[in-house]
């Protein structure tokens, strides 16, 4: 009988470290913060940050950001699209650029 207490995990044991949840949102949060390095933006998102919710799904949160923050950020998604859109267009593969610095 003292094994199976052993064995069983439970609320008082678990660990964001046990989740595979945990470490998507933390590798997804680096990316964003990445990005918005090389934007300029790193001082603008003070929140940001990788987190679980009670179910252990995790996520990552932004947090609030100035109406300004909001409009640049919208700007610079506005211009990857137009970006992606127009490379399309032109038959550009938009792995080629990405694939011809790693031979």
């Amino acid at each position: 009988m003292g094994d199976d207490a052993v064995q069983r995990h439970d609320a008082a044991t678990w660990s964001p470290l046990d989740s595979g949840d945990w470490y998507a949102a933390r590798y997804a949060t680096t990316a964003l913060r990445d990005a918005l390095l090389r934007a300029g933006l790193e001082k603008d998102f003070p929140y940001l940050r990788a987190d679980l919710n009670a179910f252990g799904h995790g996520f990552v949160e932004l947090g609030r950001v100035s109406p300004a923050t909001a409009e640049r950020l919208a700007e610079l998604l506005r211009l990857a699209l137009a970006s992606a859109s127009q490379r399309l267009e032109e038959g550009d593969d938009l792995d080629t650029e990405d694939d011809a610095g790693r031979d």
